[in-house]
């Protein structure tokens, strides 16, 4: 073997960029529902799938306090599976979790077994085994999975893998993820986005766009006498205009030299009608000197 060649095994396959970006994973310390304060386990975890339930915060003995889904479940391991919302197909994510062997294993029992798997051919299962059982919480903290998303909201699943004592399954929490998010891309353009295009060409309305489309061709905005044969010449609105005009000119010219004296006296029939019976003392102040009249 050439030295080159040694060198090529021996140099390490290059790593994959980190991914930083916070992703939502919906109830992933498990907090919901709460376990009754009388009770071990409760049914049904809020945001996830699952034929089993949580642990209480006291049964789970997480070092945070959170309670814990667990994969095993009346006799029988089980799977527990959730959608990763806000992550859109070819984002390349990094899941991360803790798990327990629980305390109703102890020495004699095999390590917890499970795998996590999400959808895509290109994605193979992780395989998984919790801390060595103890009788005791025994927490390993963050564990990780990465994948890249064949789907928008992929689907995690966690499967219990146990033959030995698969009622009692691992107990996991503090689920969360990071991802990378593909890169926007515009729409497609060409006939593929064309709602016209292939065989809707001959759809009622394609045809009359087609019409309108060659229309305008023939006659676009830039020619003013192609445009006048659709719009006309425009007489009607040039004579409006200019009967406005007209009528503005004409009554400017209307005479306006009347004394407004004469004029107000016109005006003073009916207040000298109000006020003729009127005697001194009847008014505080006469008519004759609030009123021109």
């Amino acid at each position: 073997m050439t030295l080159s060649a040694a060198m090529a095994l021996a140099a390490p396959a290059s790593a994959r960029a980190e991914d930083t970006e916070p992703a939502v994973v919906v109830n992933g310390t498990f907090s919901s529902p709460t376990v009754p304060a009388d009770k071990t386990f409760t049914g049904g975890a809020d945001g996830w799938t699952t034929a089993g339930g949580v642990a209480s915060a006291t049964r789970a003995a997480h070092p945070q306090g959170f309670q814990a889904a667990t994969l095993g479940w009346n006799g029988n391991g089980i799977a527990i599976s959730t959608r990763l919302r806000g992550i859109r197909a070819n984002a390349t994510v990094t899941l991360s979790w803790d798990d327990n062997p629980d305390t109703c294993v102890g020495s004699g029992n095999a390590k917890r077994a499970y795998t996590v798997s999400v959808a895509g051919d290109i994605n193979p299962a992780g395989s998984f085994t919790s801390n060595t059982p103890t009788g005791r919480a025994n927490w390993f903290l963050g564990r990780t999975y990465s994948f890249t998303a064949t789907e928008d909201a992929p689907l995690v699943t966690f499967t219990s893998t146990d033959t030995d004592k698969p009622s009692c399954g691992a107990l996991i929490t503090n689920v969360a993820a990071k991802q990378t998010a593909p890169p926007l891309t515009p729409p497609q353009g060409g006939a593929s986005s064309d709602p016209c295009s292939g065989d809707a060409k001959d759809n009622p309305q394609c045809k009359d766009l087609a019409a309108d489309k060659e229309k305008i061709e023939k006659c676009p905005a830039t020619d003013r006498n192609c445009l006048a044969g659709v719009a006309g010449d425009g007489k009607t609105e040039k004579d409006g205009i200019a009967k406005e005009t007209q009528a503005v000119e004409n009554f400017g010219k209307v005479p306006r030299d009347q004394n407004p004296n004469t004029a107000a006296t016109d005006l003073c029939a009916l207040p000298n009608a109000l006020t003729a019976d009127l005697r001194p003392g009847d008014a505080v102040v006469p008519p004759s000197d609030w009123w021109y009249c």
